[in-house]
């Protein structure tokens, strides 16, 4: 894990063959999406993992909208194995366009502009890409959670210095009044965190009774247990699809540079008033939308039933199914509500404080539920190795 995260930061500062980084200046996004998806204009991981999280969001989307696409995915961990294949290959198009257009941005910091270096460069940043897509998948076989969470973790920690510098000169520069704000923001900030561990800790938890059956002269079963939904089945993965959307038009347009796309990709940034409410929105689809795909009732009904359980009132089968939908869609509801709240607090901090926060309450969301997540999973393997050596 320490080996692929010295790898991905060294990456992200290595320039491609033949730029000079010096001339690059403020050409590239400083957006929230470049901080979560990206690396520094230029490098060679200078797209990151952008390309596979807008991959995934079209193939999601892809599988439901096309049937053939939603069979294969019902195959099991096969069908599985192929959407993910079919994943890899639309991120691969997608950073070769997205590349495109950063080579086209920075054409004039590049040393010796001619054709073959610009081709260099491209090739350069796609295989970076795959690079990244193929230490993401490496992070998840070990073992510690979402691979591509904990690059993007690591891209957001990686401009934390940056963001606690710029306040420090805020305060250094206004004075009292200055220290003022920047102890009200790291307040809200303090508060923020809390609510998101609170949010990301938090499940509702439906009660399961198990019949007794007679297995030869003894009866087994009739315990009580309860199946754990958590407050937002989603997790940050909404917010961070509804950036990814958001972002699009501006990622196009550093192909093409068409007036009207920039105009576009400017109202659909989250600080513009159209662009803020739009992100909410996204956030609210794409929380409902994840749920529907990561969690099917029926199937967890289906599992109940074959396992001689019940929900205590409630008749097995479509009945249950339809209580846990109505208990999931009620809970993703909330946590929609709370995710959308978190992540405009960066916005109303700006427009309150008119102090430009570069780490907010998304931010902190996405870090706080990677760490405590890669805190879980090591914990889990401790636990196993615990049980395994005390077996031996």
């Amino acid at each position: 894990m320490l080996l692929v995260l010295f790898i991905f930061r060294i990456g992200t500062h290595l320039p491609v063959p033949g730029l000079d980084l010096s001339k690059v200046g403020e050409m590239g996004n400083s957006s929230l999406y470049q901080m979560i998806a990206g690396g520094n204009y230029g490098t060679v991981f200078a797209m990151g993992i952008g390309p596979y999280i807008n991959a995934s969001i079209i193939m999601q989307l892809l599988t439901v909208a096309i049937p053939k696409l939603e069979q294969i995915n019902k195959e099991g961990e096969e069908g599985r194995r192929k959407i993910n294949q079919y994943t890899r290959v639309a991120a691969v198009i997608l950073s070769l366009l997205q590349g495109c257009g950063q080579v086209y941005t920075v054409h004039t910091a590049f040393i010796h502009q001619n054709f073959f270096v610009y081709i260099m460069a491209l090739v350069t940043m796609v295989t970076g890409t795959i690079f990244v897509m193929w230490m993401g998948e490496k992070l998840t076989e070990v073992g510690i959670g979402n691979g591509a969470s904990f690059l993007i973790f690591a891209n957001i920690l990686s401009g934390l210095a940056s963001g606690v510098a710029a306040l420090y000169t805020v305060g250094a520069t206004n004075g009292a009044a200055g220290w003022v704000k920047v102890a009200a923001i790291i307040a809200v900030l303090l508060v923020v965190m809390v609510f998101v561990i609170f949010i990301q800790d938090g499940e509702r938890r439906i009660p399961v009774q198990y019949s007794k059956k007679m297995v030869g002269r003894r009866y087994i079963g009739g315990q009580s247990s309860y199946i754990p939904i958590k407050v937002n089945i989603a997790g940050v993965m909404s917010i961070i699809f509804a950036i990814s959307l958001l972002q699009f038009p501006y990622t196009i347009n550093q192909l093409f540079h068409i007036p009207a796309l920039e105009t576009v990709a400017r109202y659909l940034s989250t600080s513009h008033p159209v662009g803020a409410v739009l992100y909410v929105i996204l956030i609210f689809c794409f929380t409902f939308f994840y749920t529907g795909f990561a969690f099917n009732p029926v199937e967890v009904a289906e599992n109940i039933k074959k396992s001689g359980g019940f929900v205590p009132g409630i008749r097995p089968g479509k009945p249950t199914s339809d209580y846990i939908q109505n208990v999931v869609d009620r809970i993703s509801l909330i946590g929609a509500c709370a995710y959308a709240f978190i992540a405009l607090v960066p916005i109303l901090l700006e427009k309150i404080f008119n102090i430009n926060v570069s780490f907010g309450g998304t931010t902190l969301l996405i870090v706080t539920g990677v760490a405590l997540e890669i805190v879980k999973q090591l914990e889990a393997q401790m636990l196993m190795r615990h049980y395994k050596g005390f077996l031996s």
